[in-house]
């Protein structure tokens, strides 16, 4: 068994939610509170959400975190 890390980021949309929703959805599970910081290049706040999962066999370089 291997724990999984991800850390998804997206501006402060509506977009961002869906990102996390859609990660929770497929079986990750948040992991810490969320971070907001501004972006002065870019002139947008920026979302940021740590999620895990637990995932039968090893972890691999390799692997698409996205798709597990």
């Amino acid at each position: 068994m291997a724990t999984l890390y991800r850390l998804l980021t997206e501006d402060d949309t509506s977009a961002f939610c869906h990102k996390i929703t859609l990660a929770l959805s497929r079986g990750w599970v948040l992991h810490g509170a969320p971070g907001i910081a501004f972006d002065p290049v870019r002139g947008a706040m920026r979302c940021a959400q740590a999620v895990t999962k637990e995932i039968d066999g090893d972890y691999h370089p390799d692997m698409k975190l996205g798709e597990q």
